[in-house]
Formats: C-alpha cells, structure tokens, sequence
C-alpha cells in the first residue's frame, strides 16, 4: 500500500465553491478505478477549523504502485489538475498499517491528519525505530474503535523519516484527537477499499 497526497494552496480570497463544484461534477471518475483503494477529495478553508489557508488537499491510498504511476504520469487523470493548477509536489509514505473503523459503511464528513518526525533511535539494528512505529501502530487500533471512525491509516516517508497518521470520520474530528490538519471531506472514491489489508503491514 502508498498513501499519497497533494496540497494545492490557494489565494485567501478564493472561492471554495469552485472547489465544491469540480468535485461534485468529477469526483465519481475515480469510483472504480482499479488499483486505488480510496481517494479523499479533501479541502480547508481559511479560518474553519483553525486553517490558515485555502487548500484543496486530496488524499490518497494505492494498493497498486502501476496505477498510481499510470495516474500520475501516464495520462490516468493527474494531467487535469496540471493543466488547473500546475504541477504540485506529490507526497507519498509507505503504508505500515490500516485499520477498518465502525463506521466504514457511512459516508465520511471530515479527515484528519498527524505528520510527526520519527525520533532516531541509539539501537544500531533499528529497533527503537520499530518499537516506536508499533506503539503508533498500536495507538492507531485503539483510535479506529472510535465510533465515528471510518478508515485509519499509518504510513512512513523514510527519506525525511516522518510519521503520517491519517483518519477518516463520519462526523467531526474530535478535539482530543491529535492532528495537525483537519479537512471536510467533499466525496470519497472507495470501491477498491475491501482489498486494504488490516493491521500491521511488514
């Protein structure tokens, strides 16, 4: 699995509309794409929620690393948001875990997401590092019991060594959950998602 993201930052002075209504009349393309186990169409609006900007943010998780290249850079689809907006910086992580929440059969509202720097440990071998994942690993399980959660994810950037937990919710983010973005959910591509492997993935 690859978890993938975007971050298309806009003037403080757009309108999000715009955003709403690409979403609403080309967000069903990617329903049934194959290879891809879910897309967020996500976006922040300046002043909601704390954001400080304008974003439209779309989320991703591939279980299939030809479609995401076929996506990306063989004429899949990435070449409308290149010919809107440029070309943005592409994130990615590989995936560590994914956990199925209660409220997988209901259309989420709101996303969150956790980017934190994985501490290097002293252990030469690399086991603080593995100790330190599976205690997130762990955190995650407890986190997708919530009963609002949709789908929870953990995934690992080894070349600047960051963590990126990410949660769908049906309802709110919650106020104790530890995020450092919050994004409404306009539509969500999952028609792939019963392929996504539960759990712990190494």
């Amino acid at each position: 699995m690859y978890a993938k993201q975007y971050e298309i930052t806009l003037p403080a002075d757009y309108d999000m509309g715009i955003i709403r209504k690409r979403v609403a009349d080309y967000g069903h393309i990617l329903d049934d794409r194959a290879g891809l186990a879910l897309k967020a169409y996500l976006i922040r609006e300046r002043g909601v929620n704390g954001s400080p900007v304008n974003q439209y943010a779309p989320f991703y998780l591939w279980n299939d690393t030809a479609a995401m290249g076929e996506f990306l850079f063989g004429g899949g689809g990435f070449q409308g948001i290149i010919r809107d907006f440029g070309r943005p910086t592409v994130r990615h992580w590989t995936s560590v875990a994914t956990e199925p929440g209660p409220a997988r059969a209901m259309p989420p509202r709101t996303a969150s997401r956790r980017l934190t720097t994985i501490p290097s440990g002293a252990d030469p071998k690399g086991m603080a590092t593995a100790a330190y994942i599976q205690h997130e690993i762990d955190t995650l399980r407890e986190t997708a019991r919530h009963a609002d959660v949709h789908t929870a994810a953990l995934a690992v950037d080894p070349h600047h060594w960051q963590l990126m937990r990410f949660i769908l919710w049906q309802e709110a983010v919650p106020e104790t959950e530890d995020a450092t973005e919050r994004y409404e959910v306009l539509h969500l591509s999952q028609s792939h998602l019963e392929v996504v492997p539960k759990g712990r993935q190494w």
